[in-house]
């Protein structure tokens, strides 16, 4: 059977080719049908001719009558095959499918196997359709992330909003999205706030809250209210063009076992001719009673079982279902080789922050000597404004009520925090060396918080300290124990963060290797040094930005939250589009399901072909086993991929 290549050009909503190259399954306009007529005709022409020959009902058919007969019956499904074979033959291609079909079903007419040669091209033409369809089944889920492609956009121009094609609205422009329509653009929300559904962005159907001045990605559908949006990327270089692309790319990379199977097969196909030839003409020299006839009809068997089609064509339709699969799930491989690759890592080195913490600090833990909570906190947000580190940004989330203190005369002191005056009192905020450096004294239990602590002092007098720390991710610790359930023998952290805090959280995780105040280049020399060891199969996990470097290294670099990161999409082989970690675990179950049928389709092809090949040989399998062998087997592993598509990863 011939491989359909799968383009995705071809799916465009917008595009003619949409309507034009549908290979006959727009069912729509009644195509469908169209395409199931030449093997309806073959199929009854057939049986008429099989139940006429069986009964005898018409003595007239005979000589002339029954050729023509199954010559007509044979010209719907075989002259297609006959013509791809002829243009093969004239492009130097010899040994192809078709070229063995189409020799295989001739021969049979010239030694008045009528009814088996057409019935050979009958089932090899309706094998074709179930490709066809198993296809396009495949090619589902790829639709349906370019069916979020949005056909317009509301661009605001010259006081008005005018409709035009997302490909004509320039960066910086504002647009309007309506309830119920897709975000055409990336950009930055403008309105207070917003609910979107981005499914088809990251697999994850919970609508997501966001607030203004965040980001939005086109393909995003708007939930609730009428938004606007300023542009930040034109549609050729946004988050679902970019993935689109990716996914394209991911079918035309293929794995090993693909590309093996596929240099076999034109090894193996001219191998099994010259052995149809020997076949029919060595048994001379060494049988007594041979009969030309009889060892040319094993041959033509022989040749009909040996066409690799079920191999050529369940393997690759088999990563592609994996692929299809991993994208609806939210995860993007960039080939089918990391489909394979995923199957063998037996040690997951990962980042801290961003991939098992959320990456925004928290308030953890207030503590007061002296003082009423508030108005602690009303001292310290007053400094705290002043600045523009992240951990001032957690403490003024701590708004319970309005702030009416303003610090005056504030100052940083270098390397240790802020002093300043509020309502007419001096107030410290910062690390112990500030306080130590005024002479006040710090509790000793302060000692043991390893999280960030911010100190106070109001008046020269210690009034307590807030704990600031990284929230873990819902997902994460469940993460590490699906981990190690599916196979990876050592999980190790490396942060760029103190090591204190690593070590913490690696205790929270249950994970036993962690190492902290790292650089970049700190954790690349950790993963280059364990993959010195040959045995040893490395993926690295992090945000795809600061970890560039490790994730290119790495056997399989995996990006988290890679939906906006231009570094993730191009030096990671694996992108969660999410920032669940637990999607790690998902993915490595789709490769490894991915592998199992598609070494379960080789098995069964290569198994079924040798046995019946012998039989042929020996004149022990006629021609209805050879059609089992050949269309038979290549549905049944059609079949078993299609079966990816329909899995839940949970």
């Amino acid at each position: 059977m011939k491989k359909k290549k799968i383009n995705l050009k071809d799916l465009k909503p917008n595009s003619e080719a949409q309507h034009s190259h549908d290979d006959g399954h727009n069912h729509g306009n009644g195509s469908a049908f169209k395409t199931y007529i030449p093997a309806i005709i073959s199929f009854v022409m057939l049986m008429v001719g099989i139940a006429v020959d069986y009964f005898d009902a018409i003595p007239q058919f005979q000589g002339w009558i029954r050729v023509v007969w199954y010559t007509l019956a044979y010209i719907p499904v075989g002259f297609p095959v006959i013509k791809e074979g002829w243009k093969s033959l004239i492009k130097g291609d010899v040994f192809t499918e078709f070229f063995l079909m189409s020799i295989a079903t001739i021969g049979a007419f010239i030694i008045g196997e009528y009814p088996e040669g057409v019935a050979v091209m009958l089932f090899y033409a309706v094998g074709e359709l179930f490709q066809n369809a198993a296809v396009n089944r495949a090619k589902g889920n790829i639709k349906a992330l370019l069916d979020v492609r949005p056909k317009e956009a509301n661009v605001f121009r010259d006081g008005d909003y005018k409709s035009v094609s997302p490909d004509d609205v320039n960066i910086g422009e504002k647009i309007q999205i309506r309830v119920g329509e897709k975000i055409p653009l990336d950009g930055i929300l403008l309105s207070d706030k917003a609910s979107l559904n981005t499914a088809a962005l990251t697999g994850e159907s919970k609508p997501d809250s966001i607030q203004k001045e965040a980001k939005v990605y086109a393909g995003s559908i708007n939930l609730e209210s009428v938004i606007e949006v300023e542009v930040t990327n034109k549609f050729e270089d946004s988050s679902i063009a970019r993935i689109l692309d990716l996914v394209q790319n991911a079918t035309e990379r293929k794995s090993k076992t693909e590309l093996f199977i596929r240099q076999f097969a034109r090894i193996y196909t001219p191998i099994v001719v010259f052995l149809a030839i020997g076949v029919t003409f060595i048994p001379y020299f060494f049988v007594d009673d041979y009969v030309f006839r009889d060892w040319l009809y094993r041959a033509l068997i022989f040749l009909v079982i040996s066409c690799p089609c079920a191999l050529v064509i369940s393997i690759p339709l088999g990563y592609f279902g994996g692929l299809g699969a991993a994208s609806k799930n939210g995860i993007l491989f960039k080939g089918a080789s990391f489909l394979d690759a995923m199957t063998k890592i037996n040690i997951l080195v990962m980042d801290k922050t961003g991939t098992v913490t959320k990456g925004v600090f928290k308030i953890k833990e207030i503590k007061t000597v002296g003082w009423d909570e508030s108005d602690f906190m009303k001292y310290l947000m007053a400094m705290e404004e002043q600045s523009t580190h992240p951990i001032a940004k957690a403490i003024m989330e701590y708004q319970k009520e309005t702030n009416n203190f303003e610090a005056n005369k504030v100052s940083e002191v270098a390397g240790k925090g802020l002093k300043g005056i509020v309502n007419g009192k001096t107030v410290l905020v910062g690390n112990k060396a500030l306080m130590i450096a005024n002479s006040i004294n710090v509790p000793t239990e302060t000692e043991s918080i390893v999280e960030s602590i911010v100190l106070v002092a109001i008046d020269n007098q210690f009034a307590g300290y807030v704990v600031i720390a990284d929230e873990l991710k819902e997902d994460a610790k469940e993460t590490i124990s699906s981990l190690h359930r599916v196979g990876i023998k050592k999980i190790m952290m490396l942060s760029g963060d103190k090591d204190s805090i690593t070590q913490q959280v690696a205790k929270d995780l249950k994970i036993e290797n962690a190492k902290g105040g790292l650089l970049p280049e700190d954790k690349l020399n950790e993963v280059e040094a364990l993959k010195k060891n040959p045995q040893n199969k490395v993926a690295f996990i992090g945000d795809g930005i600061n970890d560039a470097p490790v994730l290119a290294a790495s056997d399989v670099g995996i990006a988290m939250g890679g939906l906006g990161s231009d570094v993730a999409i191009e030096t990671a082989d694996v992108i969660i589009q999410t920032d669940q970690p637990s999607k790690v675990v998902r993915a490595i179950k789709i490769g490894s399901s991915t592998r199992k049928i598609v070494w379960q389709n080789i098995i069964l092809a290569f198994g079924i072909k040798v046995i019946v090949l012998i039989l042929g040989a020996g004149g022990l399998a006629t021609m209805w086993e050879a059609v089992f062998a050949d269309v038979g087997v290549a549905l049944l592993a059609i079949l078993n991929a299609v079966r990816l598509q329909k899995m839940k990863w949970s």
